[in-house]
């Protein structure tokens, strides 16, 4: 098995980090031929106008989204779920592959930024989320899970093969929601033999 991580601009490097750490193969996506090589997608967080823009100019975003709609897996932080959800405002187009709106920088600007303890469903533990400028959810549809929230509203949500936090995982040396996109988002696909190594029970 074999991770892509977006590495047109943004955190990628700490979302590779994070997945070495699980013993899982990686690559630097940055172009459209190697999504043909990897069996999930990781699209880290950065700023979303930018991905917009950058979406274009290496013909990234059609391919992303076709590749999604036919089953790979893919895991939004941040800006890259602001990309997967839902909206009206920049960047245009999103690619509306989650059926949930997303509104960028809900939670207030770079001054605004803060780490809390959350709790993340089929986590024995709680989990530190580290929100910049980050975006809030709203409106789920009917097959989107919520698997958490921060005062009642959804920071982390999946509809099928797409996952989405507007948390920044990995600024954290906790690995765990790493190891829920590799176990629950792509081993169920047939991807790969047995399972990341394990650091905590996750379960969907």
């Amino acid at each position: 098995m074999r991770i892509g991580v977006l590495a047109i601009q943004g955190s990628f490097i700490l979302h590779i980090q994070s997945l070495q750490r699980l013993g899982v193969e990686t690559i630097e996506v940055r172009n459209r031929e190697q999504l043909d090589e990897i069996d999930g997608l990781i699209m880290p967080g950065g700023e979303s106008t930018t991905f917009g823009i950058l979406f274009d100019k290496y013909n990234l975003g059609d391919s992303i989204s076709k590749l999604v709609t036919d089953g790979l897996p893919v895991w939004g932080t941040c800006a890259g779920a602001i990309m997967l959800g839902r909206g009206t405002e920049r960047p245009q187009p999103r690619l509306n592959l989650i059926d949930i709106d997303v509104i960028r920088n809900a939670y207030g600007r770079q001054v605004d930024s803060f780490v809390t303890p959350i709790q993340i469903k089929g986590m024995d533990t709680g989990f530190q989320g580290v929100f910049i400028r980050a975006p809030k959810f709203f409106n789920p549809g009917l097959d989107v899970e919520i698997l958490s929230d921060l005062n009642g509203e959804p920071i982390m949500a999946r509809q099928a093969n797409v996952l989405i936090s507007s948390f920044h995982p990995e600024l954290t040396p906790d690995s765990r929601v790493h190891q829920y996109f590799v176990n629950e988002l792509c081993r169920p696909q047939g991807i790969g033999n047995g399972d990341a190594k394990p650091q905590s029970r996750v379960a969907s």
